[in-house]
């Protein structure tokens, strides 16, 4: 395994903060949307994933090796973020194959919305306070409530039968995105003011589309999850915070409303074949901030010299364009190779001298 102690690091959380607001710093900053925890014990040589779920000793020692795997691979930020989705009864027709547990008004009028808050919180604040407690002194985390609006109706509904849903009851269709965003605002109103201050970068998760278009019409992401994302990011900015969405997909035909309607501050994630980070830098870094870099495929494949080359290219094509993060366009999930992990990492940190 490499060495980590060759490198010499002082993590300041305002570099991915500055990023994010498209400011311009002194480092490039490194930000990944998630990365295995399995990726992270292999690395570290420690196990510490089955502590998170212990007593709070338990939890405080497993946030101390998360934070600290961030610390020296050299982020600025620690990304953590806690779903909705598992809160929610009988959820899970998003990625789990669960039988929809939405699919007629009746079946909506039952749902128990107004307790979901509640679960989330009681599932959830011990793991948020020992991140903040577990913070090395200059970071703080980038993250907090992982589902977006989109996500949480799909776990109730799921997308197929969302899709009918918008043909035989239209009315169905707009109310569940308005009680989504209901009961997410909430959980983000309190998620903030209780938590907010452990974080420099607020953002969520939702794939709004797929290789070549978005997953609804681009007029329903207007009208029915724009707003709804618009009231969340305004709560963020009322705390001073910048906001950050991760959204997969080819999403161009809604860009314009992200930015302008929702507020949006940055955009994370992006493929090759939609179209290569640099792109994404051009068309809109002159606006937002952009995180992202390395298709996460190339990660995979890529031999360690044709990985540098990619990097620094990608590099090389984005300056000049506004600012930007750098990682991989999506995450590192733990079929990515160490290897390839490492070498991606490494580069960054070569390109910007951190060497003691």
């Amino acid at each position: 395994m490499r060495n980590l102690n060759k490198y010499t690091f002082e993590p300041d959380y305002r570099h991915i903060e500055q990023a994010a607001r498209n400011q311009q710093s002194y480092r490039l900053p490194l930000y990944e949307h998630i990365i295995c925890e399995e990726m992270m014990e292999s690395i570290l040589g420690v196990q510490f994933s089955q502590l998170k779920n212990g007593n709070h000793a338990e939890k405080a020692e497993y946030f101390k090796h998360y934070c600290d795997f961030f610390r020296k691979m050299g982020y600025d930020t620690v990304s953590y973020e806690e779903c909705i989705g598992p809160v929610m009864p009988a959820s899970g027709a998003l990625g789990g194959h669960v039988d929809p547990v939405i699919k007629t008004r009746d079946d909506f009028e039952r749902y128990p919305w107004a307790q979901i808050p509640d679960w989330y919180f009681e599932r959830y604040s011990e793991n948020f306070a020992a991140l903040a407690e577990a913070l090395p002194p200059g970071m703080k985390a980038v993250g907090g409530i992982g589902n977006g609006v989109f996500e949480c109706v799909q776990e109730l509904v799921g997308y197929m039968n969302l899709c009918y849903l918008r043909a035989d009851d239209p009315e169905l269709y707009r109310e569940l995105f308005q009680m989504l965003g209901d009961v997410c605002l909430k959980i983000w109103e309190r998620f903030l003011s209780e938590f907010g201050d452990s974080f420099c970068v607020l953002r969520f998760g939702d794939d709004l589309g797929f290789k070549s278009n978005t997953l609804l019409p681009g007029q329903d992401i207007k009208t029915l999850i724009i707003p709804q994302y618009q009231r969340i990011i305004h709560a963020v900015h009322t705390y001073h915070k910048p906001f950050l969405l991760h959204s997969c997909g080819c999403i161009w035909n809604v860009m314009e409303d992200l930015i302008e309607t929702a507020g949006i501050d940055a955009k994370h994630s992006n493929e090759d074949q939609i179209a290569p980070f640099p792109v994404w830098v051009e068309r809109y870094g002159d606006r937002i901030g952009n995180f992202g870099g390395i298709d996460t495929d190339a990660v995979c494949r890529l031999s360690r010299q044709d990985m540098r080359e990619y990097i620094l290219q990608v590099i090389r094509c984005c300056q000049g364009h506004g600012e930007f993060a750098f990682g991989s366009g999506n995450s590192i999930p733990s079929y990515v190779p160490v290897e390839g992990y490492l070498t991606m990492v490494e580069t960054v940190r070569e390109f910007r001298g951190d060497f003691k």
